[in-house]
């Protein structure tokens, strides 16, 4: 019998893209990333804060983000990532590979488009 992937491996080969592409634009702490994904999503992805941050200390370590600390009046001290110019080169390949791996995909799946 077959079985169907479940939401937990579907994630885990695209966590690091996510994490990525919600850097893009401005820098974001670990709940911020979390959440943005879950919006851009319409809930259809979401990740427990938790879970994000291994990937992000791995991320940080392979030089793809960077982090610092931030300190706000009344709030707890926040790690705050943003893009290095080695993640955004990675970014663009990850979309690549993904529009063409999707592209493929769907062709060979016959979906189509609503």
């Amino acid at each position: 019998m077959a079985t169907t992937p479940d939401e937990h491996t579907l994630k885990k080969g695209t966590t690091e893209l996510l994490i990525l592409a919600q850097l893009e634009d401005q820098p974001s702490h670990g709940y911020e990333i979390a959440q943005q994904i879950g919006r851009r999503s319409n809930g259809a992805l979401s990740f427990h804060v938790a879970s994000l941050y291994p990937i992000l200390y791995r991320m940080e370590a392979r030089g793809l983000i960077a982090g610092r600390w931030v300190e706000k009046a009344g709030q707890r001290r926040r790690r705050y990532y943003r893009l290095t110019t080695s993640g955004r080169r990675v970014l663009a390949d990850q979309r690549k590979q993904w529009t063409d791996f999707m592209q493929a995909v769907h062709a060979a799946a016959g979906l189509r488009y609503a």
